[in-house]
Parts: structure tokens; sequence; C-alpha cells
């Protein structure tokens, strides 16, 4: 008899021990947890950022509210982590302010002139030049309107052969404004660090949270 009652005694020892693990791993209303699995618990929701009826989830309603989504009379939505990399709420040093709910980054950056730093490309090539004078001796020291007003050749015309080169070594050309040439595809570029993809779900009911 001794035996038996020790045996009920521990086996209600036992099933006290597991309610009281399951009562403690009981999750708060609107708590967010990963699993390895590929689907969501019962009672659980995947955050894929969908409408819930207000209706029959009063509870959870009442501490997300509107803030993903919903009009608040009817609906109301559940966090979209989609591809998406969680952030804890408020601002960092140095950082700028996230509240809670917002969106922002981007999976791909495409590069434009104004987010580049102020920078000079050097541009290479030669431009050859020669400067020409004619070699007959002049006949007046008074260019001035000097010169045939009719004839066949132009009055800048000068004899075939009495040509020569003036050496024009220190001539200079200005080259500001060329365009060297265009390059790049302007294709974006990934904006995304190493990650690992898992299932995040969210807790439809439990323990109300309370703030004290």
């Amino acid at each position: 008899m001794k035996k038996l009652i020790s045996h009920v005694f521990a086996a209600t020892l036992s099933l006290a021990g597991t309610s009281q693990i399951a009562q403690a791993d009981e999750p708060f209303v609107g708590e967010i947890r990963q699993f390895g699995f590929n689907f969501c618990p019962r009672g659980w929701a995947p955050l894929d950022g969908q409408l819930l009826a207000v209706s029959g989830n009063d509870a959870l309603f009442s501490l997300l509210g509107t803030i993903y989504g919903g009009d608040g009379r009817t609906t109301f939505g559940l966090p979209s982590l989609r591809g998406r990399i969680p952030l804890h709420t408020g601002t960092g040093p140095g950082l700028t302010p996230r509240p809670q709910g917002q969106k922002t980054g981007t999976e791909w950056e495409t590069a434009t002139i104004a987010n580049l730093p102020s920078h000079t490309h050097g541009a290479a090539g030669g431009l050859a030049a020669q400067l020409v004078g004619s070699s007959e001796n002049p006949n007046t020291n008074d260019p001035s309107g000097n010169y045939l007003p009719t004839g066949t050749s132009a009055f800048y015309s000068s004899a075939p052969g009495t040509l020569v080169d003036m050496q024009a070594g220190s001539v200079t050309v200005d080259l500001s404004g060329e365009i060297i040439g265009n390059n790049g595809g302007g294709q974006p570029v990934t904006n995304m660090a190493p990650t690992i993809v898992n299932n995040y779900c969210i807790a439809l009911f439990g323990i109300y949270p309370s703030r004290s």
C-alpha cells in the first residue's frame, strides 16, 4: 500500500512539473519567435503582413493597433518580415530614428553621379599644330587694307612652294569641356549582407503582457 501511494505521489509531482513547464512556456500575446520548421504552430501566424479581423483577435489588436496596416475598425495588420531584417525601434548613436512599423532599405542600389564624390579624370592624347608664313619678301610696311580687292586668289593665299614651318612649339590649345567617353552599364548592385532565412511567427493567443 505504501509503495502504491509512493508511485501515485511521484506521478502527481511529474504531472505538476510538466504543467508548470507548459505554463511557463506559454507565449505572450503578440510575441514573435523564429522556428526551424516551415510552418507556424497552432495559435501562431506567419509574419507575412496579412490582415486579420479585429473580431476574435481583440487582445492582439489592442497591442498592435494599426501599426502594421488595417483600417482599425474591422481589420488590423500583422508585421511583414518577408525578405526583411528586423530592427529595434529607436535611434542608435549616429543613426537616424526608426519608429516601430517603418519599412526602410533596398535590396538593390544603382549608383548615380549624385552618389559619387567629386573627382576628376585625366585626358590622354595629343594635338599637332603648325603655323606657316610666306617666304616672299614684303613690299610694304603698312599692311592695313593692302590686299587685292579683286582677283582669282583669296587675299590670304600664298604661291605654291613659298610656305615655311614657323616651329609653333609654344602653341597652347584649350581642351576644357571635352568629353572623353562614357563607361559603365548602370546595372544595380546588391545591397544585402550575408543572411540566413528562417520562419518567423507571432502568437495570436497567450498571456496578455503587463507593463508593470
